[in-house]
């Protein structure tokens, strides 16, 4: 096959040019503050929404190897809601280490309970892996029972979370 020299060299003057992929550096993660109300909103879109800011999923330079996530401040943590029977049929169970020792409590016991922060914790402990960054992951999220948290140092922006959606906030059945 003959190819015309004008021609021969419209194929060799082309540049190729390479596509590189951008990777990001533990350097470049710019850490924000969140505060949300917990006051009225269902537990399970809770922490749905927290444990993807903590796994930084809603950033646009999300690495699944590098923990992208920001510090997400959960206030009134008593005042979650649970839907239809979960108040009394969820539970939750612990083992002391000892031989039959498996000690179970419901999720409205622990609501009423002296640490009524735990529902969320375990809530959100729950949908983040379970590996070392997964641990570095929740040391970002603070859980308080009421209206205050020592956090007002470091300007947290307020995320509504019970607005987004109607959803979100409803009454338990």
């Amino acid at each position: 096959m003959y190819i015309e020299p004008e021609l021969n060299n419209i194929f060799y003057e082309k540049e190729i040019k390479m596509i590189s992929t951008h990777t990001t550096k533990p350097a470049d993660i710019e850490r924000k503050w969140y505060v949300v109300d917990a006051s009225g909103v269902v537990l399970g879109r809770l922490s749905a929404e927290i444990a993807k800011i903590l796994r930084g999923k809603n950033k646009p330079y999300f690495t699944p190897n590098l923990d992208c996530g920001d510090y997400v401040v959960v206030v009134n943590a008593e005042k979650v809601k649970l839907t239809g029977k979960k108040l009394t049929n969820k539970h939750y169970y612990k083992h002391t280490g000892y031989i039959g020792s498996v000690k179970d409590t419901t999720a409205g016991r622990i609501l009423s309970s002296r640490f009524p922060e735990r529902v969320i914790q375990k809530a959100v402990e729950r949908m983040i892996s379970r590996n070392s960054l997964g641990r570095q992951m929740m040391t970002k999220l603070k859980v308080y029972a009421g209206e205050n948290h020592p956090h007002a140092a470091q300007n947290p922006i307020v995320l509504d979370i019970a607005s987004q959606n109607p959803k979100n906030k409803r009454s338990a059945l």
